[in-house]
């Protein structure tokens, strides 16, 4: 009798570890996320991805979606309202909190001769080659943000081909982003690692350190909103399309999708040129070569 007596002892550590480690403790310490995540079951997600692109034209779903829901739990949870019914509520009523959850959620980031690299084979290689049998040029910076992308590419040609008519064009969802770039105003952030001599030939310094595009460079571009996956085809094709660090963050079939749309875009001989962490899936089944690093040659 006395040998049976410690039996019960290894029964209870069990019970005893089940009760101090509960399985999931920071999903009790965070009621937000828990109210986040039945909203999702919902479909509220989704809801309000359709308000914010009827709102200002920015298509969330295109995003990927684990990474979007991530960004949207974060700033609704520190703005206090988890449940996106109401916080879908807030943005139709307060433009400024619109603006401060798109600046949160989409992705913005550039500067000029962002990858100078690639703006170094278009300068000693693209343009020279095309302006050999062209009279004029068309070039697409598409996802164009604030126009960083595009005053680079309008610098670079006014340097290389002076005597060229060159069109720069530049699309993007963001009414916001498509507003700031048609101003041509820059921080001296943006200005980090551009060449100082090409800014100052091109860009008026300001006095808080900032620059902002000269008329000329201004005459060469132009913005405009549009979705990228649903716009037509233009009529006359673009010799370059630079289309970089946009399709990161999308789903496959969104980038696969959109790069074919670019393909389309192109004239034959046209270049297309992608971010430097991107890739086109299938170059050869789009008619592509790749000349350069990042960069595709449409035949």
């Amino acid at each position: 009798p006395g040998a049976a007596a410690p039996a019960p002892a290894p029964a209870a550590r069990p019970a005893l570890r089940t009760a101090v480690t509960p399985p999931t403790p920071p999903r009790t310490a965070r009621p937000g996320a828990a109210a986040f995540t039945a909203n999702l079951k919902a479909d509220d997600f989704t809801a309000l991805c359709e308000l914010v692109r009827q709102l200002c034209g920015v298509d969330l779903a295109q995003y990927k979606r684990n990474q979007m829901e991530r960004r949207v739990r974060t700033w609704t949870e520190r703005r206090g309202t988890p449940d996106l019914t109401e916080y879908g509520k807030l943005l139709r009523t307060d433009s400024a909190e619109l603006d401060a959850f798109l600046d949160r959620v989409t992705i913005n980031v550039s500067h000029l001769w962002r990858h100078e690299d690639q703006f170094e084979v278009l300068r000693t290689k693209i343009l020279p080659e095309l302006t050999q049998e062209r009279k004029r040029l068309r070039i697409w910076s598409a996802g164009s943000s604030y126009g960083a992308e595009a005053y680079t590419i309008a610098a670079v040609c006014r340097e290389t081909v002076p005597s060229i008519p060159v069109e720069i064009n530049g699309t993007d969802l963001d009414k916001r982003m498509v507003a700031r770039a048609r101003e041509g105003v820059f921080t001296a952030e943006d200005a980090r690692t551009s060449p100082k001599a090409m800014m100052q030939r091109h860009f008026e310094p300001q006095a808080d350190g900032g620059w902002v595009a000269k008329p000329e460079l201004k005459r060469m571009v132009r913005f405009e909103t549009g979705d990228l996956l649903r716009m037509p085809v233009p009529t006359e094709r673009y010799d370059v399309v630079f289309c970089r660090n946009t399709v990161i963050y999308f789903t496959e079939e969104v980038r696969d999708a959109l790069h074919a749309r670019l393909v389309q875009s192109l004239a034959p001989g046209g270049y297309l040129v992608v971010g430097t962490s991107e890739r086109v899936a299938d170059p050869r089944g789009m008619g592509l070569t790749s000349p350069f690093h990042f960069i595709y040659r449409k035949g």
